[in-house]
C-alpha cells in the first residue's frame, strides 16, 4: 500500500494540499480574464467621467457593482480558487457558482448598457435603443429564454463531456470562464430590467423564477451527492491525487457546495428585485401625485377664470368620507 502511495505521489504533478490560506496566498495567472477586466473597468471609468462631464449624475453605488463583479471574476481565475479549480470537484462547484450567479449579478447591478447609452452620443445613442428593441433581443430576455440560460448549464456542465474538457484542456479551461459570466448576465440583465431592454415584465415574475432556480440548484446538488456517478471519474483518477478527500467524497462535499451557497447566493438578487419594486413603486406613486396636483390646479384655474368657487379637490375626496354608512367613523 505504501509503495503504491508513494508512486502515486511522485506521478503527481499538481500544486500541494489545499489549504484556506491558498485562497489568498496561492496565485496563478489566466491573462484573459484580467485583460477584459482591465479594459471593461477602464471603459466604465471612463463612461462615467463622460456622464459627468456633459452634465449628468451616475450613482456611485452602481461603479461599486460593477468594478467589484469585476475583481471578483479575477479573483475565481487567478486566486487559489483558480490553482485548484482542475484539482478538486469541490473548488470548480464553489467557482461555478460564484461564475455564473454573483459575477454577472454584479455586473448586471452595475448598469453597463444604461451608462454605455448615456456616454454616446445621439445618433449612436438611437442605435443601441434600436438594437435593444429588435426582435432577437425580445426573444432573448423572454422570462423561459433567460431563465434556461442560467438553470441549463449547470446541468449542461456536469453531466455531458462539457466538464472533463473544461479540467482536462487550457482552452476549455478559459472557454468555462467566459460562458457562465456570459450566461449568467444573460439572465440577469433583464431580471434586474436596471438596464434599457426590449420589453418589461412584472418584477413578480423574477421572484417567482428566482424560486424555481432554488428547486433546480436542489436537485442538481441531490443528484451530484446521492446519484452514484462520478463525474470525470477518469480524469480525477489519473491526476493521481495523493492528498486530500477521496473522488467521491469531494464529489459529496462539492455537490454540498453547489446546493447550499446556490440558493445563499440568490439572496442578494431577490435583495435587489425587492428594492427595484420599492423604487418603482415609489416613482410611480410620486407621478400619479403629481399629475393628480396637476389636475386639481387646472380645475381650480379654471373655477377662478370663470368666478367660481374653488372646490377642494374635486375627485381627490376618498369615497368613504362620503358613504352615508361610513362617514361617521371617519370624520366626513
Amino acid at each position: 500500500m505504501g509503495g503504491r502511495m508513494d508512486g502515486a505521489a511522485l506521478a503527481y504533478g499538481g500544486p500541494p494540499p489545499w489549504q484556506w490560506s491558498d485562497l489568498i496566498t496561492s496565485w496563478t495567472f489566466e491573462p484573459l480574464v484580467p485583460a477584459l477586466s482591465l479594459l471593461l473597468g477602464g471603459w466604465y471609468l471612463a463612461s462615467v467621467r463622460t456622464v459627468h462631464r456633459s452634465g449628468g449624475r451616475w450613482q456611485p453605488t452602481r461603479t461599486a457593482a460593477f468594478l467589484g463583479g469585476l475583481l471578483l471574476w479575477a479573483w475565481c481565475t487567478c486566486s487559489g480558487l483558480g490553482v485548484y479549480e482542475r484539482i478538486l470537484f469541490t473548488d470548480r462547484a464553489v467557482q461555478v457558482v460564484l461564475l455564473l450567479m454573483v459575477v454577472p449579478l454584479l455586473l448586471a447591478l452595475g448598469a453597463p448598457v444604461s451608462l454605455l447609452v448615456e456616454s454616446s452620443p445621439e445618433p449612436r445613442r438611437e442605435r443601441i435603443l434600436r438594437v435593444l428593441r429588435s426582435r432577437p433581443s425580445k426573444v432573448l430576455m423572454f422570462p423561459a429564454v433567460s431563465t434556461a440560460l442560467l438553470m441549463a448549464p449547470p446541468w449542461l456542465l456536469y453531466f455531458t463531456p462539457w466538464y472533463e474538457w473544461s479540467v482536462s484542456s487550457g482552452t476549455g479551461n478559459v472557454v468555462l470562464h467566459l460562458a457562465l459570466v456570459l450566461l449568467g448576465l444573460a439572465y440577469f440583465w433583464p431580471r434586474l430590467q436596471l438596464d434599457p431592454v426590449g420589453r418589461e415584465y412584472p418584477h413578480l415574475v423574477g421572484l417567482f423564477i428566482t424560486f424555481a432556480e432554488v428547486i433546480f440548484d436542489a436537485g442538481l446538488g441531490i443528484v451530484l451527492i446521492y446519484g452514484g456517478h462520478l463525474v470525470a471519474e477518469h480524469y480525477y483518477a489519473a491526476l493521481g491525487r495523493p492528498w486530500g478527500p477521496s473522488l467521491a467524497q469531494d464529489q459529496t462535499w462539492g455537490g454540498n457546495a453547489f446546493w447550499v451557497l446556490g440558493d445563499f447566493v440568490g439572496l442578494p438578487f431577490l435583495a435587489a428585485l425587492v428594492r427595484r419594486m420599492v423604487v418603482q413603486g415609489r416613482a410611480e406613486t410620486k407621478a400619479v401625485d403629481a399629475e393628480l396636483d396637476a389636475r386639481f390646479e387646472a380645475a381650480a384655474a379654471q373655477a377662478r377664470a370663470a368666478g367660481l368657487p374653488e372646490e377642494d379637490e374635486t375627485g381627490m375626496r376618498p369615497w368613504w368620507l362620503d358613504d352615508p354608512n361610513l362617514k361617521h367613523r371617519y370624520g366626513g
